[in-house]
């Protein structure tokens, strides 16, 4: 399938510089470099197996992602190589693995084993801004066969704030065909941690409602969850918000001990086998879902209170 992209665009290098706070470089159909108040903060890879942003920093410039598998960085973790800094993917999509896609992954035992990709069909758009800036572009889920199950439109806010790094994803899936989201705790959206912020180094997880560290948070439902540790030396941290009006709100969270981050709005058996809840979700053939999160990349400690008001604010925002 051919790829489209708008004719402002057409060149191989657009640079949106100016007075804008929010500046995106792209690079054709490979990538988009995002810099708020003019210092890099990360880069939207649209080639590979799926779309993902690498690496995330905070407002100071502290790296807060994993950089495998995108770079090989002497001592850090190289488990999960399907685990890009911050994307979207899924176990099992009419029985295909949108998750562990990644041609070096090694198959979960149960899990599908036919890996699916996201192709990018389009870029819609690339618009920098003086208090925000945004990256549209669609994409396809798509079979080993090249049969298209979803179509996905993405778009992605980056917010030119001076003291933390705010980012909205908005995608909406259109079912290609008949589509079932299976039960499983593989997926949806999700950010893989540097290794300094996970538990055994000091690491701390905390949801809306109060729980803490992965015994208390993982697959409990929750409207936000804030992963907080040491990078560098300094105290960072990334909170994940659920919008309100995401399917199966407040969703479980597939949140790990060793750094995996994750909003699952559809698995349940997997998180609690004794749930009397049926898992999984299927979209009709031209049924539409819109699923939004915000990621908020932030420096030092921050409060449940403070979060909760974040919270409120978005919620407000985005109804």
């Amino acid at each position: 399938m051919r790829i489209f992209v708008p004719a402002a665009c057409a060149a191989l290098l657009v640079t949106a510089q100016g007075s804008a706070q929010v500046d995106l470089e792209q690079a054709g159909t490979d990538h988009v470099s995002i810099a708020i108040n003019g210092q890099p903060f990360s880069v939207f890879h649209m080639a590979g197996a799926k779309p993902f942003l690498a690496p995330l920093k905070t407002a100071s410039g502290v790296i807060v992602t994993r950089r495998f598998p995108m770079e090989m960085v002497e001592g850090e973790s190289r488990d999960h190589p399907h685990h890009c800094g911050l994307w979207i993917g899924y176990g099992d999509v009419n029985h295909l693995n949108f998750w562990e896609n990644a041609p070096e992954s090694k198959v979960s035992p149960g899990n599908p084993t036919d890996k699916g990709t996201l192709v990018l069909r389009k870029v819609d758009s690339v618009s920098p801004g003086k208090k925000s800036g945004t990256i549209s572009a669609t994409f396809a889920w798509r079979a080993p066969n090249g049969e298209d199950v979803l179509e996905e439109k993405r778009t992605i806010t980056f917010y030119a704030d001076p003291d933390v790094r705010i980012v909205d994803v908005d995608s909406t899936f259109t079912a290609d065909v008949p589509a079932k989201f299976g039960d499983t705790k593989e997926g949806f959206f999700a950010i893989r941690l540097a290794d300094s912020m996970i538990e055994k180094n000091g690491g701390l997880m905390t949801n809306s409602e109060g729980a803490q560290t992965e015994k208390h948070v993982w697959g409990k439902r929750a409207e936000w969850v804030d992963y907080d540790g040491m990078v560098e030396g300094r105290k960072v941290g990334i909170v994940i918000f659920d919008n309100p009006a995401n399917y199966n709100h407040p969703p479980r969270w597939h949140a790990r001990a060793y750094g995996l981050f994750a909003v699952n709005p559809f698995g349940v058996k997997d998180f609690d086998p004794q749930a009397t809840e049926t898992g999984g979700h299927e979209l009709a053939r031209g049924e539409t879902m819109r699923l939004r999160y915000r990621v908020i990349v932030h420096a030092g400690d921050v409060t449940k209170k403070k979060i909760g008001e974040w919270y409120s604010d978005y919620t407000k925002k985005t109804r």
